[in-house]
C-alpha cells in the first residue's frame, strides 16, 4: 500500500476520532440549545462515516471493501439531515420542525441503509463495482444505482438548504453571531464542495475527500464551542426573541458601557443607534432628564433592583419601570447587567387618574373631604408630639342658593371655582385645603395659632368681597362666613375641631354673614382686626 493512502487513512482516523469526541463533548456538555441531539447525531454519524472510510481503504479485497463501505452507509446518509436540522434551530425556525419533517428527512437514508445491505439482490444503490485501473491501492469505482441518485440529491439538498439559511440570517444579526455563523456556514460548505468534486471525478485516484475535510470542519466545531459557546444556547433564535421584546433591553459591561440594545430600546432612548456602543449609559440617559441620569449614576451593577422613572421623551412625558439585574459568565463571573425598560406610562396614568378621583374634589381641583380629614388627622398627630399649634377654618358661601337661582348653576360652580382660587393665593406650603361640602370649605393650618388664622381668615374674606364674577347680566358679587377654632391639647380631635369651627361659622351667619369668629372652647367671640 503506497505512503500516500497509509496518510490519509491516518488523516481520515484522525477525522473520525474528533467526530467522536465532537459527539461525546456535546452530549457532555451541560446547555440549553435545543438542536444538541441534532448535532450530536451528526457528529456521531460521521464519526461511523469517516471510521468505515478508513477501513475500507485498509482494505484488500472485493467483499472486504465492500463491508466497510456498507458501514460508512450505516452512518453518512444521517449527516446532512442532522446537520440541517440542526441549523433550523440554531436560526429559530424549531417551529418548523414537526413528526412529518422529520420522518421525511430520515426516511431515506433508512432505506438507502436497506438497500447498500441487501444490493447484490436487486442493485438499485450500485449497479456494479470494480477496483480502480492504476490506483497505488485497491480503490473502489462504482456505477450508480437509481437509489443513489435519491440519496445523492437528499445530502446536497439538505447542504444546500441549510447554507440558504446561514445566508437568509446573516445581515440580520449582530457581528458579535456572526463569528457561529461563519463557523457553521463553513461546516456545510467544506464537506459540499468535496462530495461535488468527488462526484465530478477530479479527486486524486477518485478517492473521497468528505472524510478529510471532515477532520477541518470538527476542529472549527470543537474551536466554535469551546471558545464561542457555539452550544450554550441558539444565538439567533435568542436574538429574535431579543428583538421582537416589546420592552426595551440594554446591556452593560461593569463599568456602564452601552454594549447591546434591542430595537424596542432605539424606540425609547432618543438618539440610540450602533454609533451608541460603547458610550457610558449616563450619556445615553441624559436626554430623558435628571431622574433618569440620577438612576444611572446611583444605581449599582451588582445588585437587582426595580423602580419607576419620569422619562422625557420629545417633550412628552413618559413613565419607565426599570429593571436592572446582573449578567454573568460560565462560571459565575459577573460581566455587566442588563437593564429593562417597560414602559406603565398608560398604567402611571390610569394610576395618578384614579388617585385624583380618590383624593380630589373633581369640580375645584382641591382635597375632597375624605382625603382632607385623612391628611388632617396626620397633621395633628404631628402636632401633639411637636406641641405646635394647628388652627381649622371653615368658610361658607353667603347665599349660595340664591347664586344657583338666579343665574343658573353653571355660575354656582363658578362661584366655587373663585372662592377656591381667592383662598389658595393665601395659602402657604403644607397647609392643608379642602371642599367639606357644597359650598362649605376647610383649611388646616399647621404651626398657625388662633389669631394668625383670624387674621388670615379676615384677609381672605376681605379679597372675596372685593372680587367679583363676570356674567352676561353683570358683575356677580359674593361673600364668604367663616368660623377659625386653634387645637387645645392632645385629645382634641379632628371631628370636635371641626364641630366648634362650624359652631363659630353659623355665628358669622346669625350675625349678618361676610364676618370671622373665632372659638376659644369656652366661648365664640367676633373677630376685629387691631
Amino acid at each position: 500500500m503506497g505512503s500516500m493512502i497509509s496518510n490519509y487513512i491516518v488523516i481520515v482516523s484522525i477525522s473520525g476520532v474528533l467526530s467522536a469526541l465532537l459527539a461525546l463533548f456535546a452530549y457532555y456538555k451541560k446547555n440549553d440549545f435545543a438542536g444538541t441531539r441534532a448535532f450530536i447525531l451528526s457528529s456521531l454519524t460521521s464519526a461511523i462515516y469517516t471510521f468505515g472510510f478508513a477501513l475500507e481503504l485498509s482494505g484488500s479485497t472485493m467483499p472486504e471493501i465492500s463491508f466497510w463501505i456498507k458501514v460508512e452507509y450505516l452512518g453518512m446518509p444521517f449527516i446532512a439531515p442532522s446537520s440541517l436540522l440542526m441549523i433550523m434551530y440554531f436560526v429559530g425556525l424549531e417551529r418548523l420542525i414537526r413528526k412529518g419533517l422529520v420522518t421525511a428527512l430520515y426516511a431515506i437514508p433508512f432505506i438507502s441503509v436497506l438497500l447498500v445491505w441487501t444490493n447484490d439482490y436487486h442493485h438499485l444503490f450500485y449497479q456494479s463495482m470494480y477496483f480502480r485501473e492504476g490506483a497505488p491501492a485497491p480503490l473502489i469505482d462504482v456505477v450508480m444505482g437509481p437509489w443513489y441518485i435519491v440519496q445523492g440529491s437528499l445530502t446536497f439538498g439538505c447542504m444546500l438548504a441549510g447554507m440558504c439559511l446561514i445566508l437568509w440570517q446573516w445581515n440580520r444579526m449582530k457581528r458579535v453571531y456572526r463569528r457561529q455563523l461563519f463557523t457553521i456556514f463553513i461546516g456545510q460548505f467544506l464537506p459540499a464542495l468535496g462530495a461535488f468534486l468527488y462526484l465530478m471525478d477530479v479527486t486524486p485516484y477518485g478517492m473521497d475527500p468528505v472524510p478529510v475535510i471532515m477532520s477541518i470542519t470538527s476542529t472549527l466545531y470543537i474551536w466554535a464551542i469551546l471558545s464561542r459557546g457555539m452550544l450554550t444556547a441558539a444565538p439567533i433564535a435568542r436574538e429574535n426573541l431579543f428583538e421582537s421584546m416589546r420592552d426595551g433591553v440594554l446591556v452593560t459591561d461593569l463599568s456602564d458601557t452601552l454594549v447591546d440594545y434591542n430595537r424596542a430600546a432605539a424606540d425609547m432612548l432618543q438618539d440610540l443607534d450602533a454609533s451608541a456602543i460603547g458610550k457610558p449609559l449616563a450619556q445615553l440617559f441624559l436626554p430623558a432628564g435628571q431622574d433618569a441620569v440620577d438612576y444611572v449614576m446611583n444605581s449599582d451593577p451588582l445588585i437587582s433592583e426595580e423602580r419607576e422613572l419620569g422619562w422625557n421623551m420629545n417633550g412628552e412625558t413618559r413613565y419607565y419601570q426599570i429593571r436592572s439585574s446582573p449578567v454573568q459568565k460560565y462560571g459565575g463571573d459577573q460581566v455587566g447587567r442588563m437593564i429593562m425598560l417597560i414602559d406603565v406610562t398608560e398604567r402611571t396614568l390610569l394610576q395618578e387618574k384614579l388617585l385624583q378621583l380618590a383624593t380630589v374634589d373633581s369640580l375645584t381641583g382641591i382635597y375632597n373631604r375624605m382625603h382632607f380629614m385623612e391628611l388632617s388627622r396626620g397633621l395633628l398627630n404631628e402636632a401633639a408630639f411637636s406641641l405646635a399649634p394647628v388652627s381649622v377654618i371653615l368658610l361658607d358661601i353667603d347665599f349660595f342658593k340664591s347664586i344657583n337661582d338666579r343665574y343658573g348653576h353653571h355660575y354656582g360652580d363658578i362661584a366655587l371655582q373663585h372662592i377656591v382660587t381667592v383662598c389658595s393665593s393665601h395659602l402657604r406650603e403644607g397647609d392643608i385645603f379642602g371642599r367639606y361640602g357644597g359650598e362649605e370649605f376647610v383649611l388646616c393650618l399647621p404651626e398657625t395659632s388662633l389669631k394668625q388664622a383670624a387674621l388670615l381668615s379676615e384677609s381672605i374674606r376681605k379679597d372675596i368681597e372685593r372680587s367679583s364674577i363676570s356674567a352676561i347680566s353683570g358683575p356677580i358679587h359674593v361673600t364668604a362666613s367663616f368660623g377659625v377654632v386653634e387645637a387645645r391639647g392632645k385629645n382634641l380631635s379632628l371631628e370636635d375641631l371641626l364641630s366648634e369651627a362650624d359652631h363659630a361659622l353659623y355665628t358669622s351667619k346669625r350675625n349678618g354673614r361676610n364676618a370671622v369668629h373665632v372659638s376659644s372652647g369656652s366661648s365664640i367671640t367676633p373677630f376685629t382686626p387691631v
